[in-house]
């Protein structure tokens, strides 16, 4: 599933005229390069919700034969948040007996990253997590707190503010998420909440109860936020030069591995 419903306000004016997932990096729409991240790790079938300029998105879509995929739009009509926006779409992974059983993505369209999805999903199926969340060790205005064990334990909204700790630890490490989980769909059944709600409360809910909601370190990899117009433009030049590897520039095209 990609996350693309926000209403972009970070990117304004950039997204004055059209959603955040139309917003262009190197040429290339940040929807356009979510999908060929993910359909290069062999996902062929998602769900993107929408709701700022959703119509934009579906012409879109249209426009380009859903590059190849099969995709499906869940609309909303009022902004339901992450967990909200993701509770709403789960008829997509549980229509079926084998795909209920399956782990799946959920990814931020303002993100680019050469994280590997593929190590990512095989860390969580070798975990039995119900849900991994790719992080790394930098600066940022929020942190999740995981114990020796990799496993979420807390969070500190800034460097400076009061921790909220779940439990009691030897060692808590502070690490900053990338936008990027595996799930396991089990993950529905436990969501209590309705309407909005952010999936990081969930989290945070869930761990209190136990349940397994791991660290994916992902510190060598690139990543970059492009919540912020001044970030849509070093990510692009990020990719013409190669810092973001996997960029052919003599094409303008990613070829993520």
């Amino acid at each position: 599933m990609i996350l693309a419903a926000g209403l972009g306000t970070r990117l304004r004016p950039l997204t004055d005229d059209r959603p955040k997932a139309l917003v262009t990096v190197a040429g290339r729409t940040l929807l356009e390069i979510a999908l060929d991240r993910l359909r290069a790790f062999g996902v062929h079938e998602v769900i993107v919700n929408t709701h700022h300029y959703a119509d934009m998105i579906v012409d879109y879509l249209k426009a380009n034969g859903n590059f190849g995929m099969r995709i499906e739009i869940s609309r909303e009509q009022a902004l339901l948040d992450t967990g909200g926006g993701l509770k709403h779409a789960a008829h997509f992974f549980l229509d079926s007996s084998e795909s209920s059983q399956e782990p799946f993505i959920l990814y931020n369209v303002d993100v680019l990253s050469t994280i590997d999805l593929g190590r990512m999903v095989r860390f969580h199926t070798e975990h039995a997590a119900l849900a991994t969340l790719a992080v790394q060790k930098r600066e940022t205005s929020r942190y999740l707190l995981f114990d020796e064990d990799g496993q979420l334990c807390g969070r500190r909204a800034g460097r400076d503010a009061e921790v909220e700790l779940l439990r009691s630890a030897p060692e808590v490490q502070a690490l900053a998420f990338s936008g990027i989980h595996v799930l396991s769909p089990r993950i529905f059944a436990k969501m209590a909440d309705e309407g909005a709600f952010s999936i990081i409360a969930t989290y945070m809910h869930l761990a209190t109860q136990g349940e397994k909601i791991l660290a994916f370190r992902a510190d060598k990899y690139y990543w970059r936020d492009l919540g912020r117009p001044e970030s849509i433009l070093q990510a692009s030049y990020d990719l013409v030069s190669g810092i973001c590897t996997g960029f052919d520039a003599e094409n303008g095209e990613i070829t993520l591995p």
